[in-house]
């Protein structure tokens, strides 16, 4: 099977000349794209949580599994007649398991658009009386920096003309801009932390866990789903995997890109943590609308949160191009390529945009649903999948080490996220008591 040709692609026409390989670089630029998202905003909570110790090792435990799991996926679908995740989760356990992996990840990228549109809103145009956007605090309240017309613009002018792309490779440019100001807004908090060491303003890292009254150990698993929703980009291994040339390509954009973004999300960590302390927000965005007491930290504030907003304008198309796919899947099986029907293509993209873009204004916070994905569907399609599939062995190609390495994936999974899910419903219970 050659990945390059046309009909390999999962959402490419046959065509009667070779379609050109994707680059290495633009599938490391795409694959960063996606692992980083939003998932760079919660890190820094994470060290709040369980110390800056355990912080790096879940980070370096998290993304050592997500190259595993990618691993076991390339090698499964290379060695079947399938070019998407479903198809390998159909060939493993038949139509129920790729309707599984269909649904989830329609729930997970849908969400994760809503959660997005609401983001830019936030910075964009503020929320309510919480605090102001970027667009009031520069130029007043005015109805053109509402929320609801600030989120339609960027919805026609950035995000429609990137969804209408029918190739991932397409994506590589918006995406090494996305990848850039994800660095950038690092690099910022960075620096803003760095200079407040030298003011002696700095709040001293939490090396481990601090277990008191507010904080149980059963606590400690609730940082596990939000690293794991941050490795989570199974669902565009394919699309971005079969437009290289070959197997090995993308194996090496993927290590790359989990090495790449392993290093941003200690780095936010620890910089994020040493700006705000104890008073870091689950969202890092919230402490950077605050009082910076000084010209200059307010612009800087502003640029952090203006290229975050960007950023994630960027990873938009990326988490739409695999939502689009299996929507498609699912609704239209018989049907033949999307690329082929242009009416269908347009359909579908148009209406998961629009209903993205509604579901942002009527809904002004989703985090509660967040704080239960990553022990569900993100960790379903992240670790559970791909190792089941190793382990039910299809193929007869895993050896006694991957299916040992597949079952602790299993296991491991399976016990954080019903702790995580557990103590986050028992403190949501205890506190609508108190």
């Amino acid at each position: 099977m050659s990945p390059a040709a046309g009909v390999t692609v999962p959402l490419l026409p046959e065509s009667k000349g070779a379609i050109k390989p994707a680059s290495v670089t633009g599938a490391v630029f795409n694959v960063a794209t996606t692992i980083v998202g939003a998932g760079i905003m919660s890190i820094p909570a994470t060290v709040m949580v369980v110390g800056l110790v355990p912080n790096f090792l879940l980070i370096l435990i998290i993304a050592l599994l997500a190259e595993v799991s990618v691993d076991f996926l390339l090698r499964f679908t290379y060695s079947g007649e399938t070019t998407t995740y479903s198809g390998v989760m159909r060939e493993a356990f038949g139509p129920a398991g790729a309707v599984a992996t269909q649904v989830l990840v329609v729930i997970t990228n849908y969400g994760s658009l809503i959660m997005y549109l609401i983001i830019i809103g936030d910075v964009l145009s503020g929320k309510g009386e919480e605090h102001l956007g970027i667009l009031q605090q520069w130029f007043g309240i005015h109805w053109w920096n509402s929320r609801e017309f600030a989120l339609l613009v960027v919805l026609v002018v950035v995000m429609l003309p990137l969804v209408l792309f029918r190739r991932v490779e397409s994506l590589k440019f918006s995406s090494a801009v996305s990848t850039l100001l994800a660095v950038a807004f690092v690099a910022i908090c960075s620096g803003l932390a760095i200079s407040a060491i030298f003011s002696g303003t700095t709040h001293t890292p939490r090396l481990i866990p601090h277990l008191d009254k507010q904080t149980s150990f059963f606590d400690l698993f609730t940082a596990v789903p939000v690293i794991v929703t941050a490795f989570t980009f199974h669902f565009n291994v394919h699309p971005i995997g079969f437009e290289l040339a070959k197997q090995s390509d993308m194996t090496t954009a993927v290590r790359i890109a989990i090495m790449l973004c392993a290093v941003i999300y200690f780095t936010i960590g620890l910089f994020g943590y040493l700006l705000f302390g104890d008073s870091l927000k689950s969202d890092i965005l919230i402490n950077f609308d605050q009082n910076a007491g000084s010209a200059i930290g307010s612009v800087l504030n502003s640029l952090v949160r203006l290229s975050y907003a960007v950023h994630i304008m960027l990873v938009f198309p990326l988490l739409n191009f695999a939502l689009r796919t299996n929507v498609d899947e699912l609704l239209f099986p018989k049907k033949p390529l999307l690329a082929t029907d242009n009416k269908r293509f347009m359909s579908i993209t148009l209406v998961l945009l629009v209903s993205s873009y509604l579901a942002a204004i009527a809904i002004p916070d989703i985090w509660f649903f967040f704080q239960f994905m990553g022990s569900t569907t993100a960790v379903c399609l992240a670790f559970v999948f791909p190792a089941a599939i190793a382990l039910r062995d299809v193929h007869g190609i895993s050896t006694r080490g991957d299916k040992v390495i597949a079952l602790i994936m299993v296991v491991l999974s399976v016990v954080t996220s019903v702790i995580a899910i557990s103590t986050n419903i028992y403190n949501i219970a205890f506190t609508s008591k108190s």
